[in-house]
C-alpha cells in the first residue's frame, strides 16, 4: 500500500460504475489505488481485476464461488472473504480513505452503513441507498461527519451547480434521457421486449438500471435522492425530458439564473471528480463539440405512459417506508420483465399494488426497512407468480 495515494474500496467492482471507477483508477495511477474489490457473481472478472490492481482484499458476496475465488488468488497475497457479511467488515478498515457505492440495490444500503459508521467518505452510485433510508443516511452522515460524494451523472450536475454558492436552491431541473421508449404510443409499450429496453440510446449501463431508465423507474429514485442529497421538497424538483443527455442537470436559484454542468455522457467523469474533489484532474476522456450540438431539446415527462414516475412522487408524498417499498418492488418487477416473466407495463401495475397491500410505517427504523423490503418483495412476487 502506498500511503500517498488514496485508498479506495469499491462495492461492485464487476458492473457498470465498477469497471469504470476502476478505468480511473489506472489513468491516475499516481494518485489512487483500489484497496478493496467485491462482486455479487461474476467471480471470474472479480480474479481478473484482482490481479491486474492487486487489492489487498477481495470480497465475493456468493459463497458458493468462495473456493474458486480463493483458489484462483492463491498465489497472491490478496485476502478473499464471501458472503454479506464479508462487505459489511471489509469497508470498515483503516487503511480506506474512501468507498465507492456502486452495487445494485437494496443490498448495497448495509455495507453503506457500515462504511458511515467507520467514518468514510462515501462516493455514491448505489441510488437505493437513499432512496430507501435516505432520512436514516442523512441522520448518519451527520452524526459521524461523513461526506457524500455524489455519482450520478445527474445529482453530480447538480452538486457542481451549487459549488461556490451560498443561496438557497429555488428549485431543482433534472434531466432525463427520456429512454429508448419516449416516443413510444401506449400500445407500442405494451409489445416491448427486454432487448428492445437494454439498448439505451445514450448511456452504457448495467441491466437493472437500463430497464428502470427504460420505464423512468430510474428518473423517480433520483427524485427521492435529490430530496435528501439536497434537502429540497419534491414540489421543486422538476424533471425535465432531455433526449441528448449533454445537460446533464441544473440548479434555478431566487433570482432566476440558472447553472447547469453540461458534458458529453460518460460515467467517468463523475467518479473521478467524486475521488479527487475539490480538485479536478486531467483526463483523457471525450469533450463536448459543441459544433456537433445542432439541437438541444427539453419536454414534459409523460407520467401517464411511463407511471413509475408517477409512483415515485407518489412514496415521497407518502414518505416513511413507503420509497423502501417502491424499491422492493421494482426489483422484483425488473428482473420478472428482463426473464420475461412480466410485460413492461405491468410493472407498474404490480408496483403500485404493492404499495397499497405491504405495511405503511411512518417512522421507520433499520430493521424496519429490512422487514418492509422482505414482506414488499414476497407481495410483488406473488402477483407474477399467480398469473
Amino acid at each position: 500500500m502506498n500511503k500517498e495515494k488514496k485508498q479506495i474500496a469499491i462495492l461492485g467492482s464487476t458492473g457498470s460504475i465498477g469497471t469504470q471507477a476502476l478505468q480511473v483508477i489506472a489513468e491516475h495511477a499516481d494518485l489512487f489505488e483500489a484497496r478493496v474489490l467485491t462482486a455479487n457473481n461474476r467471480w471470474e472478472l472479480l480474479v481478473e481485476q484482482a490481479r491486474l490492481f492487486n487489492p489487498a482484499a477481495v470480497v465475493i458476496a456468493n459463497k458458493a464461488y468462495y473456493e474458486a475465488v480463493r483458489e484462483s488468488l492463491a498465489d497472491l497475497p490478496i485476502a478473499v472473504y464471501a458472503g454479506a457479511e464479508a462487505l459489511c467488515q471489509v469497508v470498515e478498515g483503516t487503511e480506506i480513505d474512501m468507498v465507492l457505492t456502486a452495487m445494485v440495490g437494496f443490498a448495497g444500503l448495509p455495507p453503506t452503513i457500515a462504511a458511515i459508521r467507520a467514518g468514510k467518505p462515501i462516493a455514491l452510485a448505489n441510488k437505493e441507498t437513499m432512496v430507501v433510508a435516505g432520512e436514516l443516511i442523512n441522520g448518519l452522515c451527520h452524526q459521524y461527519q461523513v461526506p457524500i460524494l455524489p455519482v450520478d451523472s445527474e445529482h453530480s450536475a447538480i452538486f457542481q451547480s451549487l459549488m461556490g454558492e451560498q443561496s438557497p436552491i429555488e428549485k431543482i431541473i433534472l434531466t432525463a434521457s427520456g429512454g429508448p421508449f419516449r416516443t413510444f404510443t401506449r400500445e407500442q409499450l405494451y409489445n416491448v421486449t427486454p432487448a428492445m429496453a437494454l439498448k439505451h440510446p445514450n448511456w452504457d449501463m448495467g441491466a437493472k438500471i437500463t430497464i428502470d431508465s427504460a420505464s423512468m423507474m430510474n428518473k423517480g429514485f433520483e427524485v427521492i435522492e435529490a430530496k435528501w442529497l439536497f434537502g429540497v421538497e419534491p414540489k421543486r424538483i422538476q424533471v425535465v425530458v432531455h433526449p441528448q443527455s449533454v445537460v446533464h442537470s441544473a440548479v434555478q436559484f431566487a433570482d432566476g439564473a440558472v447553472k447547469a454542468q453540461l458534458g458529453v455522457p460518460d460515467m467517468r467523469v463523475p467518479i473521478q471528480l467524486a475521488f479527487s474533489f475539490p480538485q479536478r484532474l486531467q483526463s483523457t476522456f471525450d469533450r463536448l463539440d459543441w459544433y456537433a450540438m445542432h439541437d438541444l431539446t427539453f419536454e414534459r415527462p409523460d407520467t401517464e405512459r411511463f407511471r413509475c414516475l408517477a409512483l415515485a412522487y407518489e412514496s415521497l408524498r407518502q414518505g416513511g417506508n413507503m420509497p423502501c417499498i417502491i424499491n422492493a418492488a421494482n426489483e422484483i418487477v425488473n428482473r420478472a420483465f428482463l426473464e420475461g416473466r412480466c410485460r413492461f407495463l405491468e410493472m407498474a401495475d404490480i408496483i403500485e399494488k404493492t404499495m397499497q397491500r405491504a405495511t405503511f410505517m411512518a417512522k421507520p427504523t433499520y430493521e424496519n426497512y429490512l422487514e418492509t423490503d422482505k414482506e414488499a418483495r414476497r407481495i410483488a412476487a406473488e402477483q407474477i407468480t399467480s398469473k
